[in-house]
């Protein structure tokens, strides 16, 4: 599978709410039936989480202008994430931070991007 950006939206105890995916690896275009699930499930979503197949790990200018405006709609602050080929980084309130452990669905995330396990998960199964 050629790599593509993947997005979840997530509820409680990390439930996969609904997913979305581009075509493109470096980009996720807007779309209207995203929106309109987001809206639909405000009241359970806690986390919007996607993918940079090719990195960076890190929030692009598009990514933080998407959480202002999600922020702003929602009335409310959602935890935000990023998974990359070397990690996760995570946007939790004003706090950004490389996530240490990942949930269960990272891998079910990187494994839609077509991306392949973290470094670190390599060298562990090596061993």
């Amino acid at each position: 599978m050629a790599p593509r950006e993947v997005l979840f939206l997530l509820g409680r105890g990390g439930v996969i709410l609904w997913s979305d995916a581009s075509t493109s690896p470096v980009a996720l275009p807007d779309s209207r039936a995203r929106w309109e699930k987001i809206w639909e499930l405000r009241d359970q979503l806690e986390e919007i989480a996607h993918s940079h197949p090719h990195g960076p790990l890190a929030f692009s200018n598009e990514d933080e202008t998407t959480m202002l405006a999600l922020t702003s709609a929602l009335g409310r602050t959602l935890r935000f994430s990023v998974i990359a080929p070397e990690g996760m980084v995570v946007r939790d309130g004003d706090r950004t931070l490389c996530a240490d452990a990942e949930p269960w669905w990272t891998e079910l995330l990187r494994l839609a991007s077509g991306m392949h396990a973290k470094a670190s998960e390599i060298s562990r199964k090596e061993v």
